[in-house]
């Protein structure tokens, strides 16, 4: 029955990329880095003012 094992995760995540980098090159992966780091910090700041950065980095350095 099924001689195939199954993925691990790291393994699918691994797949997976490798298969956006060939289908649409190299440089892909640090363009959408750089348009989401950007656009995702600037919309949490508008949303919850930068008290917020100040409040979860003390929760994070409490653990």
């Amino acid at each position: 029955m099924g001689g195939e094992a199954k993925m691990s995760r790291a393994e699918a995540g691994r797949k997976g990329g490798k298969a956006t980098k060939d289908r649409y090159g190299d440089d892909h992966f640090g363009r959408i880095g750089r348009i989401g780091g950007k656009k995702g910090g600037e919309t949490t700041k508008s949303r919850y003012g930068s008290e917020f950065y100040q409040k979860i980095g003390r929760i994070g350095g409490s653990k």
